[in-house]
Formats: structure tokens, sequence, C-alpha cells
């Protein structure tokens, strides 16, 4: 089962095989329509009917609307009335003026959920090489949800080429993202601002990169990072267990398994062990579909997981 409506890209096939592929810098009106993301979501406040077997009187429920698309008709969500839409057009508006004019290009677009969560990724046109040749390059996302799922959140994420491993890339010295809730208006020009001073963090995060290709990891401490690191919820209690399974897999990557786990950057050391991780929750963690792993590695409960090894691997550099 594919989450994904629809997408476009340009340069490698994404990781579900799937979407139109595009010539670098198209006008953001082509990737309206092949991205699948050229429809409005309207809205329409909540009726009901009183009465047995659906015969009744019509009655209205004013605190609430219905969300559905303009084109099928399909419905999306029921809201607040105080919901604020973001329109799919708008995700894509946001980076004209970054690729008309700031050197950005836009890489994915797409809709997911049969339109009720659309994401747009562009490159920043930042990179570093590590040793060994290991190149990382500069994304910015930004995604957002019509059902409360996710609220409106630009986040700078940092794609490493070999493996295609993500890691969202810390926004100064707390937040990791900008997050519009949706009881607010979306204003581009308000987030643009607020990345701008935060563009800076790139540097600082390739600091960083640098600092964990050059710690080397003590091999008797390996599993008890793991350990920390991936677990999941359980329900019938508060807390997390340990996902032994996930950590014989992460150990196994990072021991040579790994998509340039035997790079010189790699072999042995905090970044290598990050990425372990990372490469885990992007491309090998149980998922329904590919694009739930990707969903769940971006805003999800893997962000969370990865999120939790970057911490870790920093208290390593610290």
């Amino acid at each position: 089962m594919h989450l994904v409506e629809n997408m476009a890209y340009v340069g490698a096939r994404p990781w579900h095989g799937l979407g139109d592929k595009l010539e670098p810098n198209q006008p953001i009106e082509v990737w309206k329509r092949s991205a699948g993301m050229d429809w409005t979501i309207e809205e329409s406040e909540v009726r009901f009917i009183t009465g047995q077997n659906g015969i009744g009187t019509i009655s209205a429920f004013p605190e609430q609307k219905v969300l559905y698309r303009s084109d099928t008709q399909a419905p999306l969500a029921v809201v607040s009335k105080r919901f604020q839409v973001v329109q799919p057009a708008e995700i894509l508006e946001f980076y004209r003026d970054l690729t008309e004019l700031g050197g950005f290009e836009l890489e994915t677009a797409g809709v997911l959920r049969e339109g009720r969560k659309f994401w747009a990724l562009a490159k920043t046109g930042q990179s570093t090489q590590l040793k060994g040749r290991d190149r990382v390059d500069g994304y910015l996302l930004l995604a957002t949800a019509c059902d409360g799922s996710l609220a409106t959140t630009a986040q700078f994420t940092s794609v490493r080429v070999v493996c295609n491993n993500t890691l969202t890339i810390a926004l100064g010295n707390a937040s990791h993202a900008i997050k519009v809730p949706h009881r607010s208006q979306f204003d581009a020009d308000s987030v643009k601002r607020q990345l701008g001073i935060t563009v800076s963090s790139w540097d600082g995060f390739v600091a960083r990169m640098k600092a964990l290709v050059e710690c080397p990891v003590d091999p008797d401490s390996v599993d008890g990072l793991l350990r920390r690191v991936v677990t999941y919820p359980v329900t019938d209690r508060k807390g997390e267990t340990v996902n032994e399974a996930a950590v014989k897999s992460v150990r196994a990557l990072y021991e040579g398994g790994g998509r340039g786990a035997l790079m010189a950057s790699s072999r042995g050391t905090a970044w290598g062990l990050l990425n372990s991780v990372t490469e885990y929750i992007d491309h090998h963690r149980r998922a329904r579909s590919e694009d739930h792993r990707r969903d769940a590695a971006w805003f999800g409960q893997g962000a969370q997981i990865k999120q939790k090894a970057w911490d870790e691997v920093m208290r390593l550099v610290a």
C-alpha cells in the first residue's frame, strides 16, 4: 500500500520507484501539475441527520467544518472551525523566490494519504565533504497536513549521498524545526525570516559532523548506546522498551553491513554509529510500505529515534 498519491522528482528515482521525473530547474507551475498539487482544499459546515434510519431533520454543527478536495470532492478531515488551512500550492510557492533568486533547487514534492499531507524538499546548495570523500548535502523540507496530524513544519535536513540517509539539522540551540500550528495563519515570509537566522547553522552542523568523524567509539560502549536509542513505546504501561532485533540490525550495519560503513569517515567512529541508526530508520525499519517508513523517518517515531541517536553521539564529543 502506497501513501503517495502523486509525486514529482528531479535526479535519482525516489525511495518507492514512483513519480514523474522532471528536468532540473522547472518552474513552480510545472511542479504543481507534476506533483499533483494543483488543487485546493475547500471547506463546508458539518451537517447531520437526526431520526431513525437517516430520515429526519438536517442540522448543522457550527463548531467544526469538513475539508474536501476541489478536484474530486473527496473528504479529507473534520476539523475545528478555527483550523487555518494551508493549501498544497502554498507549499511550493514558498520555494519560488528561493529557487529563482536564492540558489535552491527543488528535488521532490508530492501528496501523501489521499491529499491529507503534502511536502516539498529542495537542495539548499550547501554541501561538505568529510574524510574519504563522504559527501553530505543540505536540504530544506516544508510539509503540512490538513487532518491535524502535522503542523506546517520547515526544517533543514542533511542527506548523506553514499546511502541517502537523512538527518534533521538542529536550528540554533533548541528547536530542530520551525512549526506553525494550524490555529495560526501560515506566514511564509515570517518563516523564511526565521530560517534566515538559522542558515548559518549549516556551518555549525558541519563542524559537529567533522567532530563525530574524528571521534573513535569504544566497541564495548556501542551496545549500551544503541539500547538507549533504539526503543519503542509500551502501550500498556508508561515508558519504553529496547527493540532487541533492531539493536542487532543497527550493530550489523555499523560493523560493515551499512552503505558507507567502511569509509574512513565511518569505520569505528561516532559518525559511523550515527549513520548506522539513520540508515536503519530510513531504509530497513519494519513498516507497512516504503512510504510509511519515510513518513515516520521524517515526521514520526523514526525521526524521534534519529534525534535520540544524535543527542547520544553528541555527548561523546562534548
